[in-house]
C-alpha cells in the first residue's frame, strides 16, 4: 500500500495535484445518511408503514429495522464501515413516543431525545424533515394546499413543530440542523387551476416560517419535484415556485437527483441557484427513468456534482445529504456502497488540478483543458481512496462487504 501510494501521490504531483491536502480537505466534508434507508420509510407510528404519498419503497429483504434500537444498531454497523465523521438525516415519523398515539401536529422535541443521545454519543449531528405522507390526512394527495382550512391548519402545525424540534437539535449538538420541507402536494390529471394551490403553499410556507429562528441551530430548506406518484401532470411544490420562495426569503434550496426530468441534472444548476439562495441541500439519489431513489452509484453525474462543489468552491455553502431507498438489497450495504461513492467523487473532484484547468480555459487552451480532463480518468485515485479508507480504520477495497455478510448472518437474518 505504502509504495502504491506513493507512486499514486508521484503522479498527482506532477500535475500539480496536494493528495495530502485533497485527503485533509475530504475529511472535512460530513454527508448526511438518510434513516429511512434502514426501514423502508416506515418510521415507528404504525405497523403499516408507506401509505402512499408519492413515496414507494420497492423489495423485502430480511432485516428490516422494526426499532428505534434496531435502527441505530444497523446506523452504527454502517458508520464503522465509512470513512469520515458524518451526519444522520431524520424525518419526523421517527419519533419515540413511548408507545403513545403523539399526532404529528403535537410531536416535539422530548419524543426525539433518544436520538439525540445517540448522535452526541457518537459525535453526528441531525438533521430533520416533517413527514407530509403516510397519514390519514394525506391521503387526499394535499397538505399544505388542502382546500379544507382544517386539514391545511393541522399540516401547518406539522410545520412548526419541525422546526422547533430541528432548532432543538441545532442547540444540543453544537451543529445546525437543516430541517427541510417536502411536500406531494399536486393532481394526477391536468388541473384547471393551477394557481389556486400555489396561493394555498404560498400562505401555508409563511405560516410555518413565521417565528424566526437562530441560523446557529436551524436552517430552513425547502425541496422541488417534477412529478410524483399520483401527481404526474401537476405538482403545486415546483423548481420555479420553490426556487422564488427560498430567494425572497433567504432560504436554502434542495435540489433532489431525482426531482426533475430525466435528461436536467441537478449539477448543471448548482454555479447559478448558488448566486441567488445562501446555502443549498442536496439529496443525492439516482433516478432510472424517474425518481426511483436508486443506491447512489460512482456515476457521471455523481461525478460532475462533486467537481462542481469543488471547482465553484461551495463546499461550505453546500450541505450533502443522501436519499434513495432499496428494500431488495441489503440495506447496510446500501447506505455503505451510496455514501463511499459519494466521498468517493469528492474525492475524485478534489484530485483534479482546478487552477490549472481554469488557466488553460481562460487562455484560451482548450486542448490542454482536454488533454487534463482525459488524463485524469485513468490517474490511480482508487490508490488514494484506499490509503484514505486506511488511515480513517475503515475497511479497505471489498472487505467492508465481509463485515455486512458477518452482520446479516448474525443480526439481520434472526429479525
Amino acid at each position: 500500500m505504502d509504495k502504491a501510494f506513493d507512486l499514486a501521490k508521484e503522479r498527482y504531483s506532477e500535475l500539480g495535484v496536494d493528495v495530502e491536502l485533497s485527503m485533509k480537505r475530504l475529511a472535512n466534508i460530513s454527508i448526511s445518511l438518510h434513516c429511512w434507508q434502514g426501514d423502508d420509510v416506515s418510521g415507528f407510528e404504525s405497523e403499516e408503514g408507506l401509505t402512499g404519498g408519492g413515496i414507494q419503497a420497492t423489495g423485502n429483504y430480511p432485516g428490516r429495522a422494526r426499532t428505534a434500537e434496531e435502527l441505530r444498531q444497523d446506523l452504527n454497523k454502517t458508520y464503522g464501515l465509512i470513512p469520515g465523521a458524518h451526519r444522520l438525516n431524520l424525518h419526523a415519523i421517527y419519533a419515540e413516543t413511548g408507545g403513545r398515539k403523539v399526532d404529528r401536529n403535537e410531536i416535539d422535541s422530548s419524543h426525539f431525545t433518544a436520538w439525540v443521545d445517540w448522535a452526541k454519543a457518537n459525535r453526528h449531528g441531525l438533521d430533520f424533515n416533517p413527514t407530509y405522507f403516510s397519514h390519514p390526512l394525506a391521503e387526499s394527495g394535499m397538505t399544505l394546499t388542502n382546500p379544507d382550512p382544517q386539514i391545511r391548519q393541522f399540516w401547518v402545525e406539522h410545520g412548526i413543530a419541525t422546526r422547533k424540534i430541528s432548532a432543538f437539535f441545532g442547540k444540543a449538538l453544537g451543529a445546525p440542523c437543516v430541517n427541510n420541507v417536502w411536500i406531494p402536494d399536486g393532481y394526477k390529471d391536468i388541473p384547471a387551476d393551477r394557481k389556486h394551490p400555489r396561493e394555498l403553499l404560498l400562505q401555508s410556507l409563511n405560516s410555518i416560517f413565521a417565528e424566526k429562528l437562530d441560523t446557529n441551530y436551524n436552517l430552513d430548506a425547502v425541496e422541488c419535484k417534477l412529478f410524483g406518484i399520483g401527481s404526474e401532470s401537476y405538482v403545486a411544490g415546483s423548481h420555479e415556485f420553490y426556487m422564488g420562495y427560498a430567494v425572497r426569503n433567504n432560504i436554502l434550496l434542495t435540489l433532489d437527483a431525482g426531482h426533475f426530468h430525466p435528461t436536467e441534472v441537478i449539477s448543471d444548476k448548482l454555479s447559478s441557484i448558488l448566486f441567488y439562495v445562501p446555502e443549498v441541500l442536496l439529496h443525492v439519489s439516482r433516478g432510472v427513468r424517474w425518481d426511483s431513489d436508486h443506491v447512489v452509484i460512482l456515476s457521471d453525474e455523481l461525478r460532475a456534482i462533486a467537481e462542481e462543489l469543488v471547482r465553484g468552491d461551495y463546499l461550505n455553502r453546500v450541505h450533502i445529504g443522501l436519499d434513495f431507498f432499496d428494500a431488495s438489497i441489503n440495506r447496510i450495504a446500501a447506505w455503505v456502497i451510496g455514501t463511499r461513492c459519494m466521498l468517493k467523487a469528492l474525492l475524485i473532484a478534489l484530485l483534479e488540478p482546478t487552477d490549472r484547468l481554469r488557466q488553460s480555459e481562460l487562455e484560451g487552451d482548450y486542448t490542454t483543458r482536454l488533454a487534463i480532463m482525459e488524463e485524469l480518468k485513468t490517474m490511480p485515485y482508487g490508490t488514494i481512496w484506499d490509503a484514505y479508507c486506511e488511515r480513517h480504520n475503515t475497511p479497505v477495497g471489498m472487505k467492508w462487504m465481509d463485515e455486512v455478510k458477518r452482520y446479516e448472518s448474525e443480526i439481520l437474518t434472526k429479525r
